[in-house]
């Protein structure tokens, strides 16, 4: 028969204030991380949707353009119309 060994140190109810403090700043620091994912994902989230709003004015726009002038081909830099070479 194998003989128990009784443990007679007492077991610590509390963790060190070293040890709190550190643990305390490790979780802080993780709170705050995925805050700031989710500040950062409804930044995303809004730019999403203002990106669609803006690529659905193009489209009302390149509507206007080909009703008005009969292409949406135009250099956005100075207003020209490219028209290919055979319709110019």
């Amino acid at each position: 028969m194998a003989k128990k060994v009784l443990d007679l140190k007492s077991k610590a109810t509390n963790i060190s204030d070293a040890h709190l403090s550190e643990l305390q700043d490790i979780v802080n620091n993780v709170n705050s991380m995925q805050f700031n994912i989710g500040r950062l994902e409804m930044q995303k989230h809004n730019m999403l949707h203002d990106l669609g709003v803006a690529q659905d004015r193009i489209v009302v726009m390149q509507d206007k353009m080909v009703k008005e002038y009969g292409t949406y081909d135009i250099n956005i830099t100075d207003g020209t119309i490219n028209w290919p070479a055979d319709e110019k």
